[in-house]
């Protein structure tokens, strides 16, 4: 009798909460999403304490602004075809993509050093959605929504959405909090003028990558 054959092939489902998986810990590197202004608060401080409170608020608000965007999906389509959503998220990324690549420079500035929870919360949900951090996660939550599901979204495809927001903000505070932690405990802010990695132009090439895989999917 023939033994059975697995097949080294992911499921279609996984491929979209791997890529939540991934974005987490994408956006997490990112000093721009939080751990650098977080480590900036515990060295004001001098308080390893103060940068893992700092991380909780900070991760909410990412959450919060990933979550609007997630709604926003939802709603789409309920009134859109998948197609089509997939074509307006690819153009969208496109040219948000564009537009970063050339000012990736710039940032919202509005929260000095002496903030509570509110504020950080505030900055967070600012900064992912100035940044397109939610629009970058779209593909993938559209895949969530629409693996195993058939039509317009349920109360199923809801929760399956609002888990991947979850692990995603996870993903994401775990992986901030394991950098602050290494660059407090070890490196010190001095290694990041000496060795800083441009990740706003990173972040701006991601978008259009993303953006670019968008399109092939939708085409």
């Amino acid at each position: 009798m023939p033994l059975p054959i697995l097949s080294a092939t992911l499921p279609d489902w996984m491929g979209p909460w791997l890529a939540m998986i991934g974005f987490g810990a994408f956006h997490g590197l990112n000093p721009g999403m939080g751990w650098l202004f977080a480590l900036s608060l515990g060295l004001q401080h001098n308080s390893e304490r103060a940068v893992w409170i700092a991380l909780f608020p900070i991760a909410a608000g990412h959450a919060a602004s990933i979550a609007v965007v997630a709604g926003l999906v939802l709603a789409g389509l309920r009134f859109i075809s998948l197609s089509a959503l997939q074509w307006m998220t690819a153009f969208l990324l496109i040219a948000f993509g564009i537009y970063k690549l050339f000012n990736y420079y710039r940032h919202p500035r509005w929260v000095g050093m002496k903030v509570g929870p509110g504020d950080l919360f505030a900055w967070s949900f600012l900064m992912a959605t100035a940044h397109g951090a939610g629009l970058m996660v779209i593909p993938a939550l559209l895949g969530v929504a629409t693996a195993n599901h058939h039509g317009p979204p349920n109360m199923s495809s809801m929760t399956d959405v609002l888990l991947a927001v979850g692990v995603h903000t996870l993903v994401m505070w775990l992986v901030m909090g394991a950098v602050a932690w290494i660059v407090y405990r070890k490196l010190g802010l001095a290694v990041l003028r000496r060795k800083w990695i441009n990740f706003d132009l990173i972040w701006a090439v991601s978008l259009l990558v993303v953006g670019s895989i968008a399109l092939a999917t939708a085409l």
